[in-house]
């Protein structure tokens, strides 16, 4: 099975030279579950032909906010109705999960309760679990046929089913605690609250159910669905 990566955005050169960039991170979470990857970067106005030339699509984290005015943002929108009209499977994380709520007619803005940094705690599918989460903005609002699958006290739409047609979180299970590491070396200084930073930093020998997660999402794009046998 091919799935597409559209990565909406990259990491800072001190983490991508020690970590990697979001398709790596990717693979990485989703290796052994039989899956071929293809990437376009689509924050560089790189785009599949078709929303039929993989088997399933995975949207990435992005700095951008899903509202900003950046030249990918409307063909994006665009390409996510057509991907779920056409009931291909599609997953989107963090951004991903975002931008997806907004292009179905969700809201999404900067959270008035501030950033998320570091291991949470989330209650998915009746089961609790830790990831790790970087973000400010949040989907407020929910699209049509949106159903919450997902939440925390600090986040009630952390995880979003379309029916068989989408699945998106708003954590990153693609991050560990190494890669935090790296975010709060980075990020020692800037918008995120030192008292955030510091959690995080005390956090980072949690275990985390990113193996969980990762199954999850292959799972969902492995389900029979009877438009796209008859395609």
């Amino acid at each position: 099975m091919l799935i597409g990566i559209l990565q909406t955005g990259h990491v800072t050169e001190f983490i991508r030279e020690r970590a990697g960039d979001f398709p790596s991170l990717f693979m990485k979470l989703l290796a052994g579950q039989g899956f071929e990857f293809r990437t376009w970067s689509v924050v560089d106005m790189e785009f599949p032909t078709s929303v039929q030339d993989c088997d399933g699509w995975l949207l990435t984290g992005s700095r951008h906010g899903a509202y900003e005015d950046h030249a990918f943002i409307p063909p994006l929108e665009a390409f996510i109705r057509e991907a779920y009209a056409a009931s291909v499977p599609t997953v989107g994380i963090c951004f991903g999960h975002q931008i997806i709520a907004q292009a179905l007619g969700g809201r999404v803005e900067k959270f008035s309760g501030g950033w998320s940094v570091g291991r949470q705690t989330y209650e998915f599918e009746g089961k609790k679990i830790g990831l790790n989460a970087w973000h400010q903005d949040q989907v407020v609002e929910l699209p049509p046929g949106a159903e919450v699958i997902g939440c925390s006290e600090f986040c009630q739409n952390a995880a979003l089913l379309y029916g068989d047609r989408m699945l998106t979180v708003q954590p990153h299970p693609e991050f560990d605690q190494s890669f935090i590491g790296l975010m709060l070396e980075q990020y020692k200084s800037g918008s995120v609250p030192p008292e955030l930073l510091t959690r995080a930093e005390a956090a980072l020998t949690d275990d985390l159910d990113r193996g969980m997660l990762a199954a999850r999402i292959g799972e969902f794009f492995r389900a029979p669905r009877a438009a796209l046998q008859e395609a």
